[in-house]
């Protein structure tokens, strides 16, 4: 059974940086493409961020690119999003996400979804 849990949201001020993790359990790790994505109040998810299975490869947000950077430990079943200079508009809980296919995980199809981690950032 595939499960991703999400950790590090919290309540920050504007200007601040934070450290999504997410752990994958149940899954060949490696063979995943991983990414993020978002839903503040009122709106619907967005894509934040994701990476192709091998690393190599990221795609973010134009509203978080040069703010926020994906990153992946295979040993540990992990990936990261660290997001700096924080908003307010980055306000919203965010989602990891996994697929084998990195299209299909960027178009918020992935088949494999945590319940989410709430960040707060006051202005």
């Amino acid at each position: 059974q595939v499960q991703l849990a999400e950790f590090g949201g919290r309540l920050v001020q504007a200007g601040d940086s934070l450290r999504l993790s997410c752990a994958a359990s149940g899954l060949t790790f490696s063979s995943y493409a991983m990414g993020w994505f978002r839903q503040a109040p009122g709106k619907e998810r967005e894509f934040v961020a994701s990476m192709t299975r091998n690393g190599v490869t990221t795609y973010y947000a134009d509203s978080v690119k040069g703010r926020s950077t994906i990153s992946r430990d295979n040993a540990k079943n992990t990936v990261y999003l660290q997001m700096n200079s924080l908003k307010y508009e980055d306000t919203a809980v965010y989602y990891c996400t996994v697929d084998l296919s990195h299209l299909q995980l960027r178009t918020g199809a992935g088949a494999y979804w945590g319940q989410g981690t709430q960040v707060t950032v006051s202005s």
